[in-house]
């Protein structure tokens, strides 16, 4: 008996030790369940709480947009100061929470505006923890009927703000229109710069627009929108133009969607500057070597940077939906078959009569903005890859030196001045500055 019991008491404490031992995962396991539980129904209180509605008030009451600091390391010994927004910011673009915003600058001043129109500003030399926001007529053009009307996925709004541009004491900005009912495009309205009150006019309206039901391949998605803008001259600007997710009309010269056009904002008239684009988001003009750099979003994969050279006699064309280093949601399915026949997503561009992108990305990193740092240097960021990418051009325009960076949240808008990159930071809604050394 004793000797059974010395034999089993090591086997015993084993036995018991597993016992504990996966009782305490266990545990520990359910813990963590009932912490992603409470999580969603964070999630959902928050995505039912956090309606355009919110931006609105803040908007009518013309409240100060506060935020508080925050030092954040990245690579290479980069410092991001982020100044993360505590109000205004509740609705987003990507997710139902919290808002996006796009950047600019005007007389040591930077501003921002919110997804869903509002306008505001701080000087670069205060201390002031907060944006003082600048009364504006947005809304008598894109409002909260056109906020809520939703997306297939849960609370991601379709319809916003598409980007802010302010040149010559004037400013733009962009935003999807409902031309006419359920039926969009994306269009341009703009004002003389008031610190008090802005009462912006319509720019840009196409006169054609894409029907989110009765399109003809029956598929749309307005995050496939574009509306960045670029100044060429003081007379003219660049404008890019997303396919609204139906794909021929890229393609097709007698649309401007998928397009880079050049627009005449005294005249109004435009010319296409190049096509075959999906969903161009990135948009800056090297006025020195007379090109543009552009990058869009490519479906599965296929994200690009384009140069568009602007000496060119016929239209650049650039390949989309014949073209593309990406695929169809789903792949190449039984399912995508027709679909694939109408829309092959040739893995050449070259070979099939189109321009190469500079760059592509399989798998995607949802490329959103370019801009120039001077001598053929720029930097490109990103939404899902969560980074920035500084990247040169040699003589001949062949891409050199790509390196990325992590920004650690998504870049929705990204700005260089004075050596320092203005991020805008769309999982804090917080806008974030990078000293250049």
């Amino acid at each position: 008996m004793k000797k059974f019991l010395l034999i089993s008491f090591p086997i015993i404490f084993f036995i018991y030790s597993i016992l504990v031992g996966y009782n305490y995962i266990n545990k520990k396991k359910i813990k963590v369940a009932n912490q992603k539980e409470l999580i969603n129904q964070h999630n959902k209180i928050i995505a039912e709480i956090s309606m355009p509605s919110l931006d609105m008030k803040v908007k009518k009451n013309l409240d100060d947009l506060k935020f508080k600091k925050k030092i954040v390391r990245l690579d290479n010994d980069m410092i991001l100061t982020k100044h993360e927004f505590l109000n205004g910011f509740y609705s987003g673009i990507n997710e139902p929470y919290p808002g996006s915003g796009y950047l600019d600058l005007h007389n040591d001043n930077l501003f921002v505006v919110s997804a869903r129109g509002i306008v505001a500003y701080k000087s670069l030399e205060d201390q002031e923890e907060y944006f003082k926001q600048v009364e504006n007529n947005i809304n008598d053009f894109i409002n909260l009927e056109q906020y809520e009307k939703l997306s297939m996925r849960e609370k991601a709004a379709w319809f916003s703000i598409k980007d802010l541009k302010i040149q010559n004491d004037q400013i733009f900005v962009s935003y999807t229109e409902e031309i006419e009912e359920n039926c969009w495009n994306t269009s341009i309205i703009f004002a003389k710069l008031n610190y008090k009150k802005i009462e912006f006019k319509k720019l840009f309206s196409p006169s054609e627009c894409v029907h989110s039901l009765t399109n003809k391949d029956k598929e749309f998605n307005a995050h496939q929108s574009g509306g960045r803008i670029f100044f060429y001259n003081n007379d003219e600007i660049f404008f890019s133009i997303g396919d609204y997710r139906s794909r021929s009309l890229s393609q097709d010269k007698k649309s401007i969607n998928g397009k880079i056009i050049k627009l005449n904002i005294n005249s109004k008239s435009y010319e296409i500057v190049s096509m075959g684009h999906r969903n161009p988001q990135g948009l800056f003009y090297d006025k020195k070597n007379n090109f543009i750099l552009e990058s869009e979003h490519g479906p599965e994969g296929g994200d690009e940077i384009n140069l568009i050279r602007l000496d060119k006699e016929e239209i650049p064309n650039y390949g989309w939906p014949i073209a593309s280093y990406g695929e169809h949601y789903g792949g190449n399915s039984i399912s995508n078959k027709l679909k694939y026949e109408k829309y092959p997503l040739l893995k050449s561009h070259e070979s099939n009569g189109f321009i190469e992108p500079l760059k592509y990305f399989v798998p995607s990193v949802g490329t959103s903005e370019v801009v120039g740092l001077g001598d053929k240097s720029y930097v490109l960021s990103s939404l899902k890859d969560k980074a920035i990418y500084f990247f040169n051009l040699d003589e001949n325009n062949k891409l050199k030196k790509f390196s990325r960076v992590n920004a650690t949240e998504r870049v929705r808008d990204l700005i260089f001045n004075d050596n320092k990159l203005f991020l805008f930071l769309e999982n804090t809604a917080s806008i974030g500055i990078i000293e250049l050394k």
